[in-house]
């Protein structure tokens, strides 16, 4: 399983939707439950983070909120919001690969589960999505 090939397609499906580039997947054992990219904009709510639909596809898969053993991967490191919905439902790691201030290069935060050139393909999806909305 290839999980940085599978966030970056989810996060290039949120782009080509014009939304901002976040893709998720939500493990466990090894196994991906669920995956999820933003639906903000063309779902008309401000809680269609990737993270959110990622949860809630893996409770509906597992058939109970606690996501206990699992382990969730997203593109760019969590709002606040998503931390608190992620907290609740008890998955055990987070991983993300760029922090949310990704243009200053001191806070990146890349952890050793994703390579450098995942990195730099996914901070150049964000940039033209940013470039293009200016």
């Amino acid at each position: 399983m290839d999980i940085e090939k599978i966030i970056y397609k989810e996060a290039l499906k949120a782009y080509k939707k014009e939304e901002i580039p976040v893709g998720c997947v939500i493990t466990r054992n090894g196994e991906v439950i669920s995956r999820a990219h933003n639906t903000r904009q063309s779902k008309h709510s401000c809680i269609n983070h990737a993270e959110i639909l990622a949860i809630l596809k893996a409770e509906k898969k597992l058939k109970d909120w606690r996501l206990d053993g699992c382990e969730l991967y997203v593109s760019l490191k969590p709002c606040n919001m998503c931390k608190e919905v992620i907290k609740q439902a008890r998955i055990d790691k987070v991983y993300y690969i760029v922090d949310s201030n990704f243009n200053d290069e001191r806070k990146q935060a890349i952890t050793a589960q994703f390579c450098g050139d995942c990195k730099e393909k996914y901070t150049e999806l964000l940039s033209r999505f940013f470039k293009k909305k200016r």
